[in-house]
């Protein structure tokens, strides 16, 4: 599978993501049979956050993950922003590892930006990558004035990845913020790309139906949800982690990974979900 420069850290573009993963103990099998499905066709990146559950999601991951060679498997975990300073983030970093089952996080996450001095939280990353805690550290949420002055701070350059939302209904940080990261070297990781929950689809509820979407995907012989998330990962410099809990969503999103979208296919998406003309707020779920 084709990966991502992050930075200098080489990520594949397309993971599994772990926001409900845990929540519903009668689910637990189906969704480690999932999780162990999707690293064996190659969608080792697994996503996940000490607040996914309030850590059942790491929980369950640690144990879907624990029959494999660990650098077989790509670990993604966030630290909450309250927790994100010198009297908290170690403490935090370690009950991560913990619940995971594992001595290192490959990439660990700001999950959004809080009261803690983003110098405080860059040296504390730095502190655990020197440790051998986590092998790089990035951002979730940053827009571009943000990841600006991150940048600016000591080490700051040194961010991998900022984690975002992004899909066909919410193209904002195609204005300036995707452009900003493919300039200083920064991948961005797209979460929501399938608008599975949230505010986004109380917005396009209907999206699945769309007629340009769903004609296209006919004409491909794909899913619209395989087409969403080809639009998605034809970005150079973007990877996702959709949501998993299903073996067949997961092999469909798999094969997502080699779909190609034509330039006429692409001007028929721009002409329903327009791509951006201006600064657009980040959306957030």
């Amino acid at each position: 599978m084709r990966r991502i420069d992050a930075n200098g850290m080489h990520i594949p573009i397309l993971g599994q993501g772990g926001w409900t993963i845990g929540d519903d103990p009668s689910k637990k099998q189906r969704e480690i049979e999932a999780l162990r499905y999707g690293i064996e066709i190659g969608m080792n990146m697994i996503d996940t956050a000490e607040m996914y559950g309030e850590g059942a999601s790491e929980s369950l991951i640690g144990e879907a993950i624990s029959n494999y060679d660990r650098e077989e498997v790509f670990l993604v975990s966030k630290v909450y922003p309250h927790n994100a300073g010198r009297d908290k983030i170690f403490i935090s970093c370690e009950n991560s590892l913990r619940r995971l089952s594992t001595e290192y996080i490959d990439l660990y996450l700001l999950h959004w930006r809080g009261d803690v001095p983003l110098e405080e939280t860059v040296e504390c990353m730095e502190e655990l990558v020197r440790s051998g805690k986590i092998r790089r550290w990035g951002v979730s949420n940053f827009d571009v004035a943000d990841m600006e002055e991150l940048f600016e701070i000591p080490c700051g350059d040194r961010c991998a990845v900022d984690q975002v939302m992004y899909n066909v209904g919410s193209r904002g940080i195609e204005y300036d913020l995707l452009p900003w990261a493919k300039d200083h070297s920064v991948g961005i990781m797209a979460y929501e790309p399938l608008l599975q929950s949230g505010k986004l689809i109380r917005m396009h509820p209907d999206i699945i139906n769309d007629k340009t979407l769903s004609a296209i995907s006919e004409e491909k012989g794909i899913t619209v949800h395989q087409l969403m998330l080809a639009f998605v990962l034809r970005q150079s410099s973007v990877s996702a982690i959709p949501g998993s809990s299903n073996t067949l969503h997961i092999k469909a999103n798999r094969e997502a990974a080699e779909i190609k979208l034509t330039e006429a296919e692409l001007r028929r998406i721009d002409a329903v979900f327009l791509p951006p003309i201006c600064k657009m707020h980040l959306d957030v779920d």
